[in-house]
């Protein structure tokens, strides 16, 4: 496996069309999960379901959509963190509890779930139908005393070590939750008198939706009839937001964690120019989300910009395909050099390297088009370990700069005329903060790490 794409929430509150507007939120945050997708409507009380494997436009038709009846609804598309990728484990997921039903969606990683699946085993509990982090909220709520729905999640989620952003449904409200650390971004919408909940602003664009806020760390936000109401989990030490939901995850036309990504990438390209200019002809992005920061890095070396290779849409992005065998042949099919690299110096940019094996095509397909020398230029640090925080990643020794490969090694491999990296401190300058989880580049983890992940 590679660096993989997470997942998204989305949810609607008091809306006619809750669950078409949810379809459409989905729709927009496609890029955070390919695997499966799944809505659930909130309709006289009862939760009603569908979901499947697949793309969203694939599996919810007209006919089906018209059947999640309901002015609330739910929803998510998948990429399997824990959990394998099959259908049981595709969200959101229902369960009827003592308080009635209650579905849930999530987006992040529970790194104690392996604990608390053995606690409820050991109790002879009936633990879950599949195999998901996401499920053990349920026993957690169920475990309870308290009657009162906001006080019941207070003690569930105080259990949960991790990253959680949670959008869930019961008989008659609506919640949004993030963990302390606000490891994984959740924002707040509306639109005329509903409510809308997504993990991107890029979601509200498309449904019509006015931004008003993020959801706090350690929120728990509450909406029903009675109106709308905030409570709040434990404060946490600090605050550790994904620095790479910058770097590659969200849409560069998306604001998170407060700002916009497309401007986050054009800091990363300006700095990335100051620390490692170099003589060439041209500046080329890797795209999609190599062109903002190679926007900023023609702008700052002065080089001319030019769209050196061009993207097949269609296709998929690269490293959130399982198979290295697909992986690594939809390299040559997605991305197509253009014959004005032909005689050239290219520098190209990219934001970031994994395995090595993507960047490793690239240099060779602009080579085949007769670029003279290229030059690769990459907007983040090396990437030495593994994310256990809703990011499917390799092992560190499948990383290749995990185990200690230096950028010349890496070069080498690659076959690139030259490679450098973007500097870590320059990369949370570029964020605008400190306050990020950036683990995959330095080994810092913010949470205990557990062996059986």
């Amino acid at each position: 496996m590679a660096f993989n794409d997470k997942c998204a929430v989305a949810g609607v509150w008091n809306h006619p069309a809750a669950s078409f507007l949810t379809y459409l939120a989905l729709y927009a945050l496609q890029h955070r999960g390919q695997e499966g997708a799944g809505i659930v409507s909130l309709h006289e009380g009862k939760h009603l379901s569908c979901k499947d494997q697949g793309l969203v436009g694939q599996i919810f038709t007209k006919e089906k959509l018209a059947q999640l009846k309901g002015s609330s609804a739910i929803g998510h598309t998948r990429y399997s963190t824990t959990g394998l990728d099959e259908l049981k484990n595709i969200q959101p997921f229902t369960k009827e509890l003592n308080l009635g039903p209650l579905s849930v969606a999530h987006n992040g990683n529970i790194v104690n779930y392996s604990l608390l699946k053995e606690k409820f085993l050991k109790e002879s509990r009936v633990f879950t139908e599949g195999d998901s982090d996401t499920e053990c909220l349920f026993p957690l709520m169920a475990d309870c005393e308290e009657k009162e729905l906001g006080q019941r999640l207070l003690k569930a989620c105080s259990q949960l070590e991790g990253a959680y952003s949670f959008v869930i449904l019961t008989k008659d409200s609506f919640i949004a939750v993030r963990d302390p650390m606000g490891f994984r971004p959740l924002v707040l919408g509306k639109k005329e008198e509903a409510y809308v909940v997504a993990s991107e602003t890029c979601a509200f664009d498309l449904i019509g939706a006015k931004y008003i806020r993020e959801i706090s760390a350690g929120e728990i936000l509450i909406i029903n009839k009675q109106g709308m109401k905030s409570l709040f989990l434990p404060k946490a030490q600090k605050k550790a937001r994904c620095i790479f939901e910058y770097v590659y995850f969200s849409r560069p036309d998306s604001f998170v964690f407060s700002q916009n990504v497309y401007e986050r990438r054009k800091k990363m390209g300006e700095y990335l120019a100051k620390e490692h200019p170099i003589s060439a002809d041209m500046v080329i992005p890797v795209p999609d989300s190599g062109i903002p920061a190679a926007i900023a890095y023609a702008q700052h070396t002065g080089l001319p910009y030019e769209m050196g290779i061009v993207r097949n849409h269609y296709i998929g992005r690269t490293f959130i395909q399982p198979s290295p065998l697909i992986r690594n042949f939809k390299v040559k099919i997605k991305l197509n050099p253009q014959t004005i690299v032909k005689g050239k110096r290219v520098v190209a940019i990219d934001d970031s390297i994994v395995r090595g094996t993507t960047s490793k095509a690239l240099v060779e397909i602009l080579r085949s088009a007769g670029a003279k020398e290229v030059h690769l230029r990459v907007s983040s640090p090396p990437i030495k370990g593994p994310c256990y925080y809703g990011v499917d990643t390799p092992q560190k020794k499948q990383l290749i700069s995990g185990e200690g490969h230096d950028v010349e090694k890496v070069r080498q491999f690659i076959g690139a005329d030259s490679l450098a990296y973007l500097s870590y401190e320059s990369l949370l300058k570029a964020g605008g903060s400190r306050e990020f989880c950036s683990a995959c580049f330095d080994e810092k983890y913010p949470t205990a790490v557990y062996n059986s992940l």
